[in-house]
């Protein structure tokens, strides 16, 4: 007998942008992005590039005609919830998009692309005065530092004339503007929400790579998708730029050139937590049917923690609710796995990523005399930071960032430390930190370390 098919109803959004051949910008990223997030994706392309990780080798531009057949097509079958525009190209097709956008009644988000990553230029220089009708209907306009000046003819270099680009796209009738800081030289990115309520910021940490390319097309494409979900439009800003600081962390590395943005990063991490979860409970398995578990268990207790192969915050970081204890027959965690439980031991393995990016797994153990001994009997590559020189810090994250620093300093491009460890400080417990890149590798050493321990 036939199955009865059982559709799956999603939002619908629409890209107008060009065709990137390389795969990691235009059409291509646009549709990638909103099926991460979602929603089913449709288009319009203005234009063929041939172009791949290291620039643009050609442009073709299609006739306003067939740009403006595909809006047809599409709006007159699908209940489009939300637009994104990319590379328009023409004079002609930005009047023709603005035109439309005018007519309907859903949110869009124009991302104005003039100029590639690479440094080639998208879009002819009589269509950039084209571009204010454009920006007139936009619900959000996505410039960058170069593109921001084009639009509005003030040059951005701070946070101040950010925001003044913002305000003078707002006040061109943009119902808001995310000027992009990536461009701007600041230690962290900002990138500046305006609206004619004031302002937002978002500040992220700048990532040392120059695989950036499809990340304007990107995020506009994860805001454009989270405002067909029905979003309030700061909500959908805040997660673009969530998603976006995962792509950019975790790059693809294609092609000859820099690479592209991941644009299925958080899908990916979404699917391992489930087997990340399970690692962590088969190590805590392995600890307490070992008696000699015992020997490893600080005060304060254990905790085992396992990050996601995209780990970005302690929300990524599975580990024991409650820490495992020591009981008279050995040791029991106070109860299951589960992700976010962690803030100690998971901010720690966080920042030990930093500098030894395959490290997903720690666990704290207690440190003392018999356990430094230990240590030296296994012959691990030890490291150490002494909390007494911390600095004066609110937070326990900056704590563990410091501590993984000082820790990791000098091992570039040698063995990485297997354990850490600090001897502690008034009110601070004397611990040992070890780090394996898999769960069994980090279960091997737990339990060595406790039967060196034992044997004491």
């Amino acid at each position: 007998m036939s199955r009865h098919a059982v559709p799956d109803r999603r939002p619908v959004a629409l890209t107008v942008a060009g065709s990137d051949s390389g795969g990691g910008a235009g059409i291509q990223a646009d549709l990638k992005t909103m099926e991460a997030h979602g929603v089913f994706g449709t288009s319009a392309v203005t234009s063929v590039t041939a172009q791949h990780t290291r620039g643009v080798e050609s442009t073709h531009v299609l006739p306003v005609e067939e740009v403006d057949a595909q809006l047809t097509a599409v709006w007159s079958d699908f209940d489009v919830a939300a637009v994104k525009t990319g590379m328009l190209a023409t004079t002609p097709i930005v009047e023709r998009v603005a035109a439309r956008l005018a007519a309907w009644d859903v949110p869009s988000v124009v991302d104005p692309v003039m100029v590639a990553t690479s440094g080639d230029r998208l879009l002819a220089p009589e269509a950039e005065a084209a571009y204010e009708a454009l920006v007139r209907e936009a619900t959000l306009v996505t410039p960058n530092a170069d593109e921001a000046a084009v639009l509005t003819g003030i040059s951005v270099d701070d946070e101040a004339t950010m925001r003044g680009v913002g305000e003078a796209l707002v006040e061109m009738g943009a119902t808001a503007a995310l000027v992009k800081g990536g461009h701007v030289d600041t230690d962290d990115v900002v990138d500046l929400l305006v609206t004619a309520d004031g302002s937002r910021r978002f500040e992220s940490p700048r990532v040392d790579t120059a695989a950036t390319h499809g990340s304007g097309c990107t995020l506009s494409s994860a805001i454009a998708a989270s405002l067909a979900q029905g979003a309030p439009l700061e909500s959908a800003v805040e997660t673009g730029v969530g998603f976006m600081r995962r792509a950019l962390r975790y790059p693809l590395d294609v092609g000859e050139g820099p690479g592209s943005v991941h644009h299925l990063v958080a899908l990916r991490d979404r699917a391992a937590r489930h087997e990340t979860g399970e690692a962590v409970e088969r190590v805590v398995d392995r600890l307490v049917t070992t008696r000699s578990s015992r020997a490893i268990v600080p005060e304060v207790g254990l905790n085992v923690a396992g990050a996601t192969p995209y780990a970005e915050e302690t929300d990524d970081v599975a580990a024991v609710e409650g820490r495992i204890t020591r009981t008279m027959q050995g040791v029991r965690p106070n109860r299951g796995v589960r992700f976010g439980a962690s803030s100690h031991v998971a901010r720690f393995l966080l920042s030990a990523r930093e500098f030894v990016p395959s490290y997903r797994f720690a666990a704290n153990c207690r440190y003392d005399e018999r356990v430094a001994r230990a240590l030296d009997d296994l012959g691990w590559s030890v490291a150490s930071f002494d909390r007494t020189d911390e600095p004066t810090a609110d937070e326990e994250a900056s704590t563990m960032g410091w501590g993984a620093m000082r820790a990791f300093d000098g091992h570039e491009g040698g063995e990485p430390p297997v354990a850490v460890v600090d001897v502690g400080d008034v009110g601070k417990e004397p611990m040992t930190r070890v780090l394996a890149a898999d769960a069994e590798t980090l279960g091997d050493r737990l339990l060595a370390l406790a039967r060196a321990v034992d044997e004491e």
